[in-house]
């Protein structure tokens, strides 16, 4: 081996195969004289940029240039590009060309690896904070969880499970219109999140008119198929926090007429749990009984 191929074997090892122990290494291989190279090239540099926090590194290796680099990897067309993890590649990202291709990919990577950045580090450090802020919330002290995820949000002030804790701490402590503005202000990327969607199916309930529910009741006594009375009573339920009753009153509706108002009362009925959280123990024996009753 002359000592051009050992320089080119060294300088690899630096840049890719070290930094692939904790990093995920994007790998272009690429010339000058390839215009679809060219085209891509930006994209990944974009890319990498956006995910760099993430841990993400772009090495570009010009095929005419390294040729020793190129034939270890058996490089035959080119642009040819591989994600790098650990010393081997962990995906071949050649047939992927535009931005959100690449990046729902690098997701699925990141996802699955543990790939150490900045974004991973802070993920960790707030973890537990997060956790705290839920539980407190949990507890009934609103102020008190308000104050922890506005501390969280300091460090980290997109997270979703950060804003939609303090949007649901807002709303606990009857400031709809505070959380409302948080929540439209996210990133588009952040409003789809499960936390973000259960924010804001509590802020849809707790803008619900609390009413006197007396003559809703008088009405189902007369008419048990007021299917309009029975929702109703349910929101009225709903606003006043009385969460069994208005989950009875949902499902009673439903069993009654399940597709009633283009199935009002289970969207309202799911809409409930998502505000609960659906991993929370009262929104799984509650979403049992609504299969319970639509498959049996």
């Amino acid at each position: 081996m002359s000592a051009e191929e050992r320089e080119a074997i060294r300088s690899f090892q630096e840049r890719v195969l070290q930094p692939s122990l904790d990093k995920l290494v994007i790998l272009d291989f690429w010339a000058e004289w390839c215009g679809p190279c060219k085209q891509l090239g930006p994209v990944l540099e974009k890319v990498a940029a956006d995910y760099a926090d993430k841990g993400v590194v772009l090495v570009k290796v010009d095929v005419d240039e390294e040729k020793v680099v190129a034939a270890q990897f058996q490089i035959r067309s080119i642009p040819t590009v591989y994600a790098i993890f650990g010393g081997q590649p962990v995906a071949d990202l050649t047939q992927y060309r535009s931005e959100g291709q690449i990046k729902r990919v690098l997701d699925q990577l990141l996802g699955q690896l543990p790939v150490k950045g900045e974004a991973q580090a802070l993920e960790a450090e707030i973890e537990p904070l997060i956790a705290m802020g839920e539980e407190v919330l949990a507890a009934g002290d609103a102020e008190r969880a308000e104050s922890i995820f506005r501390q969280i949000a300091e460090m980290d002030p997109d997270h979703p499970e950060v804003v939609g804790g303090l949007a649901r701490a807002l709303i606990a402590l009857d400031r709809a219109d505070e959380a409302r503005a948080m929540l439209d202000g996210l990133p588009e990327a952040a409003a789809g999140d499960a936390a973000v969607a259960r924010a804001r199916a509590a802020l849809d309930i707790a803008v619900l008119p609390a009413v006197d529910t007396t003559g809703l009741e008088q009405r189902l006594a007369a008419n048990a198929d007021d299917h309009e009375a029975r929702l109703e009573l349910a929101n009225a339920l709903m606003a006043a926090g009385r969460r069994d009753e208005a989950a009875d009153a949902l499902l009673e509706l439903v069993r009654r007429d399940r597709d009633w108002n283009e199935a009002a009362a289970r969207t309202r009925f799911l809409q409930l749990l998502e505000a609960q959280g659906l991993e929370d123990p009262w929104a799984r024996a509650q979403r049992r009984r609504l299969s319970a009753l639509l498959f049996t």
